[in-house]
């Protein structure tokens, strides 16, 4: 009987490239097909989802709308609770509280319904003594009146916002028994900063803002809700024209400071007197025509990487040295 060796052969052992595909098939015969061979030719396969729903110009248009889930505040309608483009809308607590203290004419007070909070208790009892309507609402009714302010369960509708007149300012400061300190912003655009201003202002011991009536930020929620109640304490004054407002100040004995980068150090500028401070935009600063009109300027030295600050954060670091001189 022939020996059978265990280990392979030369030859084999020499040869290590793999079997061809067409000797495979040719050892094994009929063998079953392969899973992709089962398919058939291209044109007998199966469609596919997006295939059975025809060519494209026979199925409808999708639209848009009909992906679009339902609207959060569908249903409501300002016109159903008196408000028109002219009504004033105060969102938060604090704001609708310093509006009742103020005195001013609210019309309507909406209160989140079956609230348990002590501070809006505390705000619905002032309004009931004012006689003024108050109605318990959906929070969705709330979110739809604040349009995307946080309004803490309350949202008061105003009259339009009563602005003053200069005058107004001259006799806030009289009353006071001190010289005016007066705000001057030059076509600020950023609601927000405008209500961070106004309330810096305030605190800071002035009597008094000006506003441009064109091209700046006017009084709106986001700005009431930024002066944390600051405007129903401060009379804000809007002006056709900033450079006759300045040479009207300068007759009746006002200094006119600019903020200015090239301007001194703020902290060595005197703030006493008749003071009309400018607060310039955001990105283009105080106008050349404005700035021509001031009797100097302040800066504030920067000592870090960051080449300036925020309109409001630079405003409110300059009115604290103005109170700081002025009722010291």
């Amino acid at each position: 009987m022939k020996k059978v060796s265990n280990s392979r052969s030369n030859s084999s052992k020499t040869s290590d490239k793999p079997r061809s595909k067409k000797n495979d098939n040719a050892s094994k015969g009929d063998k079953k097909p392969r899973k992709f061979e089962e398919r058939g030719d291209k044109d007998d396969k199966k469609p596919r989802k997006f295939d059975s729903r025809g060519p494209k110009e026979e199925r409808g248009p999708r639209r848009f709308d009909d992906r679009k889930p339902p609207r959060k505040h569908e249903g409501f309608n300002r016109e159903d609770d008196g408000v028109t483009e002219e009504t004033f809308i105060v969102v938060g607590k604090n704001p609708v509280m310093e509006a009742l203290r103020s005195g001013q004419e609210i019309d309507k007070l909406l209160i989140l319904k079956d609230n348990t909070d002590h501070v809006l208790k505390k705000i619905t009892d002032m309004a009931k003594k004012q006689n003024i309507i108050i109605h318990s609402v959906e929070k969705a009714r709330l979110e739809y009146l604040a349009d995307g302010q946080v309004h803490q369960g309350i949202v008061a509708l105003m009259a339009p916002f009563p602005y003053s007149n200069l005058q107004d300012i001259l006799n806030h400061a009289k009353a006071k028994g001190r010289d005016p300190f007066i705000v001057i912003l030059d076509h600020l655009t950023d609601p927000h900063n405008l209500g961070a201003i106004i309330r810096s202002a305030n605190i800071c011991g002035a009597d008094g803002v000006i506003i441009p009536n064109r091209r700046s930020a006017s009084l709106t929620a986001v700005s009431v809700k930024a002066s944390s109640g600051a405007v129903s304490h401060t009379p804000i004054v809007k002006v056709t024209n900033l450079s006759q407002t300045i040479d009207e100040l300068k007759k009746k004995g006002f200094w006119i400071m600019s903020t200015d980068m090239k301007g001194n150090p703020y902290f060595k500028a005197d703030y006493k007197g008749s003071l009309a401070i400018v607060i310039g935009n955001e990105g283009t600063g105080i106008s050349e025509k404005v700035k021509k009109q001031c009797d100097f300027s302040v800066s504030i030295p920067i000592h870090g990487e960051i080449e300036s600050f925020n309109a409001s954060a630079a405003a409110a670091i300059i009115f604290a040295e103005a109170a700081k001189q002025r009722f010291q």
